[in-house]
């Protein structure tokens, strides 16, 4: 009897006694029907129990699990139906977290983040409006009319479904992580929707308009059944010529690598052609307006038109005209020494007119003082006898005291010599004219050191 004792005590002790296992509490929007005693499970194996459910002072379902093992860092649990019968069978899907990562310490709190509450049938009905769910049971009713009686051939299309669903599970899992994004998706599909409410007239002329296209395309049936036949041909060659491109492509390449040292400048180059090609835009506009410009006598295409009559001119007056030029070439080579005079007179004259003193201006001061006729009547103010060179105070002579003769200076010689014997110029002599090298006297000269 003891040693019996003594075994039921060891099978209690190693059934019901030992460790608790690790106990976290994961935080619900919802409770989910969940009731102490359900499963946890990862991968449809069981790995821990509900232990209890508590109301958190926010409102959250704080329900308490002893799980075997530990849980790692980033594990998010799913409430989840274990079938579509029944009330209380509902159970915790746990997905861990990677492997690498630490484990979470026991009493710890996996927050509502990493959590998914389920979504029950009457919730999902609940979002309708009263006419939106009559609109729903009359579908439902005319989905029981249509399989009524097709239930084996609707059996044997649903086996073909499964793929369907499964991708639409990974679908929607795929949506349901990322709240915020699926959120923003339907606000924008809202406007969208509005968008194109409010421009009903526009959508409805292009379906008009789509459906006259389609009908169109519809009418030349015949004509897209021959472009369909001669198509699979067309791969052909087109398979064909992409081959050959290939082996074009390839002998192109060392072309290609010989370029990029000619081509490496080239992207700065095309920026400043870009500029200078806007600059010139308008440029180019003012060339097609200088070649042809509405109106009479004021094109590129008018003065053109002019150019047999100017020639005709021109033959007659272009030889006069190079005859008189070759005639004015002694007289452009007497006067071109005597610019610098030519120019001091015009700098100095309006000088010579400008100040006055207590005799009136400068140049009215000089034709009284250098006065050359004698006036024997004063109150008359006339001058006497004739205007000959017997009448002049100032009788122009080559002897002294008077002038030497003014108009026998050289170019330059108004003014001093010059250190560097720049001046005056002595004209040189002249073949084809009277001009020779005695025309001017370099000794008349400004007194000056």
């Amino acid at each position: 009897m003891a040693a019996v004792l003594v075994a039921f005590v060891v099978v209690g002790v190693l059934l019901f006694g030992g460790s608790d296992g690790y106990k976290y509490t994961l935080m619900f929007q919802t409770g989910g029907q969940i009731v102490p005693g359900n499963e946890v499970l990862v991968a449809g194996q069981r790995v821990g129990m509900v232990d209890s459910i508590d109301l958190t002072d926010n409102n959250e379902a704080a329900i308490q699990v002893n799980m075997q093992e530990p849980l790692r860092e980033g594990t998010t649990a799913l409430i989840r139906t274990t079938s579509l019968s029944g009330v209380a069978n509902r159970y915790i899907s746990l997905t861990p977290g990677p492997n690498n990562n630490p484990d979470i310490k026991p009493g710890s709190t996996i927050p509502g983040e990493d959590t998914t509450s389920p979504v029950d049938i009457d919730q999902l009905f609940n979002i309708f409006r009263p006419k939106q769910r009559a609109a729903l049971q009359k579908f439902i009713v005319g989905n029981a009319t249509v399989y009524a009686g097709k239930g084996e051939l609707a059996n044997r299309a649903y086996k073909f479904l499964n793929p369907a669903l499964s991708t639409s599970t990974q679908l929607f899992t795929e949506l349901s992580s990322d709240s915020a994004a699926l959120s923003r998706f339907l606000v924008s599909g809202s406007q969208t929707f509005g968008a194109l409410a409010d421009r009903q007239q526009d959508l409805s002329s292009l379906i008009t308009t789509a459906n006259t296209t389609l009908g169109a395309i519809a009418s030349r049936n015949e004509d897209l059944d021959r472009s369909l036949a001669a198509f699979p041909e067309t791969l052909r060659q087109l398979n064909t010529t992409q081959v050959n491109l290939r082996a074009t492509l390839d002998d192109l390449d060392p072309l290609v690598q010989a370029s990029y040292p000619a081509t490496k400048n080239l992207a700065p180059f095309l920026r400043k052609l870009a500029l200078v090609s806007n600059e010139s835009t308008p440029v180019f506009s003012k060339l097609a307006d200088i070649t042809k410009l509405p109106g009479a006598n004021n094109d590129l295409a008018d003065t053109l038109k002019e150019l047999p009559n100017t020639k005709s001119k021109g033959k007659r007056a272009l030889p006069d005209a190079s005859q008189a030029l070759d005639d004015s070439v002694p007289d452009l080579t007497f006067f071109r020494p005597y610019t610098p005079e030519l120019l001091a007179w015009l700098s100095k004259f309006g000088m010579s007119t400008a100040y006055y003193d207590a005799n009136g201006h400068y140049a009215r001061v000089q034709p009284a003082a250098a006065n050359v006729f004698n006036y024997n009547d004063p109150v008359a103010g006339q001058a006497t006898g004739d205007y000959t060179t017997n009448n002049r105070q100032f009788p122009i002579s080559t002897s002294a005291p008077y002038f030497q003769n003014p108009m026998t200076r050289c170019p330059g010689g108004g003014s001093a010599p010059a250190p560097d014997a720049s001046n005056p110029f002595v004209q040189p002599a002249w073949p084809a004219s009277n001009l020779n090298a005695s025309d001017c006297d370099p000794t008349q000269v400004a007194p000056g050191p």
